[in-house]
């Protein structure tokens, strides 16, 4: 799944970590699991190369924390992957409480940040449907497309 993914000049910099089953029972019965771990040095070291003009490895640079957005984008590659391949594929957090000790299980060096998880398996049979709460809960898409201009409704088109 990660070769649908961007190569980023063909060296990616996000590593992922799959684990089985026997290592994460709270993962129920996911038969995997994937992290997908951001790695800014890679890009302050890539972009501080003669070929793209920067000199050092200056963070402020960066008008975001694209090792973090390129990470994100290739887990939702996987995750549309999973789809398209007709399985189930969930995103979760790690909460702050639980990153020592996933370092730890899986020998993750401090270099590498865990951006969230992703279970990847085939839907159970008993699984409730999603509740009608959650539709009543959306915004509509007039409510978060801004056509022209923020805040811009019919006006603005």
């Amino acid at each position: 799944m990660s070769d649908a993914a961007s190569r980023w000049q063909d060296r990616p910099p996000w590593p992922f970590v799959p684990a089985r089953v026997e290592q994460t029972p709270t993962m129920a019965n996911a038969p995997l699991v994937v992290v997908p771990l951001a790695h800014k040095a890679a890009y302050l070291a890539r972009y501080a190369e003669p070929d793209k003009g920067w000199e050092d490895r200056a963070e402020s640079r960066w008008p975001a924390p694209y090792w973090h957005i390129d990470t994100g984008m290739a887990a939702l590659l996987m995750l549309l992957t999973a789809v398209d391949e007709g399985l189930g594929a969930c995103f979760f957090g790690i909460m702050p409480d639980e990153l020592v000790p996933f370092r730890e299980e899986f020998g993750i060096p401090e270099e590498y940040a865990p951006i969230g998880g992703i279970t990847v398996g085939h839907r159970a049979d008993d699984v409730p449907v999603q509740s009608p709460r959650i539709a009543e809960r959306r915004r509509t898409a007039e409510e978060v497309v801004h056509h022209g201009h923020w805040g811009g409704g019919a006006a603005a088109r």
